[in-house]
């Protein structure tokens, strides 16, 4: 069956180690240094025999590893724990004193006539080298005992682990080398197909400038193929993958690489879906006798439109022109080639990431085995650190050079074509650098929080003076006009407060939420700058609102007051859209580009920020028809006059209430539908339903609001009912992945990031009573002699939590399904696919 080679290391039992000068250096100086290269840097063992830092490596293995190839790292703190029982064990049974006549005899041969005389060494371990059958499992490494232990069976269980940890990162590494190392090939094609179109075009550019005519150019001229039989090929092809089944060994942790046609064997989905939508985004061109596809992904309204429109035109023209009778030539533009450049820059950038992770990768493991080994000689008295860890450095995770080589070769090929041989400029794309946290913005969170306490104990003061929140007739304008705005504010500004809490509880908890929602780590926002956002925004709110309170209680009620609140809501859509590289503009213009992209929604590809961003938009509709009523008040001039029911007589202002209301449901909606049509998963069909139940609970309500009957209620409680039950389902199972029956956890899941069990139980009924606030509706409950406003504004508050706490738990799970693919890189698709003709 097995091939075995026994390695025979002799064990020095008095090899002294060679100390450093230098203190043991910290983990992400290693990264930095460490190239796995044993014969140019000191090895491992003089390293780890340096003076202990003062940080734990435990706590420096966890913040430093992959998070999503957290599994496939070395188990460090199991095996810690396997040693800390061998310890314990140890000090439980102690040792017998040794005999005079061994401690004689032990002195006599240290005298100088006995000490000449040579004596065997042999070492306390043996580790074999069994070669697999499976050419993808490789050599497996399992280590045999040839001395005893004071727990035999201990160190037995501890080495079998050990040893199962050796051959799973091997295996992982040399599963995911292979991958980068296809993926580095196919973009070294896809360059050449590239520079030859660049080429190609300049040429065609020439040829203009002296009165040629650029169609007659052969080398960037698309001929175009039947579509038919290129699409009964690939489905031919797909349904030989559904027989087609992928052996797994013990250790198998790596998928097929995605994103190339050259480099994969598709899902079987995922192929049907690309031939379905193979004539929106692709165009077949004829490139120095290859027949090449270009396919430039529908992410935008243009694409999507001309692609439709292209289809359309195709089937008008299907009985004009036969397949294969006529070949039409289409010429390879200039932005198609930008497009197709810009994704390849984007696949060069991901890989040189992804080749970054594998040397951390590599990095960590070899250290946690030289920790480890370190720990156990100290704890057992035996020599094994040496012996096994020359076994480790000869491994393959630590031999390998071709993931280095690859990565000085991606390094080369990015600084020559798309950095103008500028390597500093290169730089800036390929490695990301940390922006560090300055005190200055914890400084200002505390100032400005003070600030906002003081201002909004001074508004509460002031408004319960002037009786403003009691209902009092006197107190409607007040309440009808200047309230709504406070109320827009306080919603908006406590959810980004909420997604500040997010933020660092994803840090705290190792969950990649940059790499979720593809962030640019120069420019993604942290915890720290979220709070101070939030913190100076509602000190201006309130501060203004406070002063505006001051001079209505004083009796001032011109024109100009009245336009106070206005002014400010002006303030703050004028910052929004600021073109001025001022008050994180890079960030403000991102939520421009998702709001743009969730309002034409069957337009744009969906992505994770956009439907994420969609979900918070369907828990502000309040805040949005907030906001509607404020734009009505201002911009019809109403605020002159204190008209504030100008805007509720008008019929247009009402229909344009309604579709607030369901607008934030329609964008879901839309977006689960165009999910369906690039993914093909009948799941996005099921989740639009969950968001069409919303509308019709929606609609139910604003009816009843109306009409205010026996039967509109009875419709609502239906209704409403109905579609609490769908959300809650598709929150618990879908979105936070729990219930699962075969859980490990009951009516949990298996894998857990929180280790307090009982938080995911409070959170899931806190979701289930938020979930229910709709009922105020029917009850109509008034708590004392508030106004019925600020109940309103409660029960969403409550909402706003609801989805704060709701969306932890859901890039959790989002988290966990990344890890549990080992997928911690994006798969860039590329644009050029060769085709066969027929």
């Amino acid at each position: 069956m097995h091939g075995i080679f026994t390695e025979n290391v002799p064990q020095h039992h008095h090899h002294r180690r060679q100390m450093i000068p230098w203190p043991l250096p910290s983990v992400s100086s290693v990264i930095k240094c460490f190239h796995g290269f044993h014969s140019t840097h000191p090895p491992i063992s003089s390293i780890i025999a340096a003076p202990v830092e003062m940080v734990k490596f435990s706590k420096q293995f966890e913040a430093q590893l992959v998070p999503e190839w957290k599994e496939a790292f070395v188990d460090y703190w199991q095996l810690k724990k396997d040693v800390k029982r061998m310890q314990a064990s140890r000090e439980n049974t102690t040792a017998p004193p040794p005999s005079l006549a061994l401690a004689l005899l032990s002195s006599w041969t240290k005298l100088p006539p006995f000490d000449s005389i040579p004596r065997k060494e042999h070492g306390t371990i043996q580790i074999h080298r069994k070669l697999m059958n499976s050419a993808s499992r490789g050599v497996m490494y399992e280590t045999e005992l040839l001395e005893q232990f004071a727990d035999s069976d201990a160190a037995r269980e501890f080495f079998v682990r050990l040893d199962l940890q050796l051959n799973k990162v091997n295996q992982f590494y040399k599963g995911k080398e292979k991958e980068f190392v296809e993926r580095g090939e196919s973009l070294k094609k896809q360059m050449e197909i590239l520079l030859e179109l660049k080429a190609a075009l300049k040429n065609q550019k020439g040829q203009v400038s002296v009165g040629d005519d650029p169609k007659d150019d052969p080398s960037i001229s698309c001929s175009i193929f039947c579509e038919e039989d290129a699409m009964k090929e690939e489905q031919e092809q797909a349904q030989e993958i559904l027989a087609t089944e992928y052996e797994s060994g013990d250790f198998q942790f790596v998928d097929p690489p995605q994103g190339s046609d050259e480099l994969e064997k598709p899902k079987t989905t995922d192929r049907l879906d690309e031939v379905k939508l193979r004539s929106l985004s692709g165009r077949a061109f004829t490139l120095q006798g290859k027949n090449l596809l270009i396919k430039i992904p529908l992410t935008t309204p243009s694409r999507t439109i001309s692609a439709l429109a292209y289809l359309f035109r195709e089937d008008l023209g299907s009985q004009l022109r036969k397949c294969g009778s006529q070949s039409g030539k289409l010429n390879i533009n200039k932005a198609k080639i930008h497009r197709a450049e810009k994704m390849i820059r984007g696949a060069f950038v991901e890989l040189h990431k992804g080749l970054g992770y594998l040397k951390t990768y590599r990095t960590l493991n070899m250290l946690a085995f030289a920790k480890i080994l370190k720990k156990f000689d100290k704890v057992t008295g035996k020599q094994v650190l040496n012996t096994y860890l020359k076994v480790v450095e000869v491994s393959y995770f630590n031999s390998s050079d071709m993931a280095m080589k690859l990565m000085d070769e991606v390094e080369e090929l990015f600084i020559k074509h798309f950095a103008d041989d500028n390597k500093q400029k290169a730089m800036k794309y390929l490695k990301t650098h940390q922006h560090k946290e300055s005190h200055g913005v914890t400084f200002f969170i505390g100032l400005f929080t003070g600030c906002f306490i003081a201002m909004f104990i001074g508004y509460c003061i002031m408004a319960h003076m002037a009786g403003m929140y009691t209902g009092q007739s006197d107190t409607t304008i007040y309440m009808e006009t200047v309230y709504p705005i406070l109320s827009m504010f306080s919603l908006l500004f406590l959810h980004l407060f909420l997604y500040g809490c997010n933020i660092f509880m994803w840090r705290k908890t190792r969950i990649n939420y940059a790499f979720i929602f593809e962030f640019a780590h120069t420019k993604e926002l942290k915890y720290r700058e979220v709070f101070l956002i939030c913190t100076t925004a509602m000190t201006a709110v309130v501060g203004v609102m406070f002063a505006h309170l001051v001079l209505i209680a004083r009796g001032h009620s011109s024109t100009h007051v009245q336009a106070i609140p206005g002014f400010l809501f002006l303030m703050f859509m004028a910052l929004l859209i600021c073109p001025f590289d001022i008050v994180y503009r890079s960030s403000r213009y991102h939520f421009l580009r998702v709001i743009r992209n969730i309002m034409l929604s069957p337009l744009y590809k969906v992505v994770m920020v956009d439907f994420f961003m969609a979900d918070q938009l369907c828990s502000q509709v309040p805040m949005l028809r907030n906001m509607e009523f404020v734009t009505c008040y201002y911009i019809t001039g109403s605020y002159r006059t204190q008209d504030y029911g100008y805007c509720m007589r008008s019929k247009h202002f009402k229909d344009l209430s309604y579709a607030v209301s369901f607008l934030p449901y329609y964008w879901r909606a839309m977006q689960c539908a165009r999910r369906w049509f690039d993914e093909g998963e009948t799941s996005h069909l099921v989740n639009l339903g969950k968001y069409v139940s919303a509308m019709l609970a929606a609609g139910a309500k604003v009816a009843y609001e109306k009409e205010n009957n026996i039967g509109w209620l009875l419709l609502v409680v239906v209704v409403s009912s109905a579609a609490t039950v769908y959300q809650l389902y598709w929150d618990f199972v879908k979105d936070w992945g729990l219930l699962q029956l075969d859980s490990k956890n009951p009516w949990l899941r298996s894998e857990l990031i929180l280790r307090r069990k009982y938080v995911y139980y409070i959170s899931m009924g806190l979701n289930l009573v938020m979930r229910l606030a709709w009922l105020q509706t029917v009850l109509h409950y008034n708590f004392g002699n508030v106004d019925y406003r600020v109940t309103s504004f409660f029960l969403a508050a409550l909402e706003v939590i609801r989805r704060g706490q709701w969306n932890f738990y859901r890039l959790e799970n989002e988290h966990l399904n990344n890890a549990g693919k080992f997928r911690a890189v994006k798969t860039v698709p590329l644009p050029f696919h060769e085709v066969d003709q027929d």
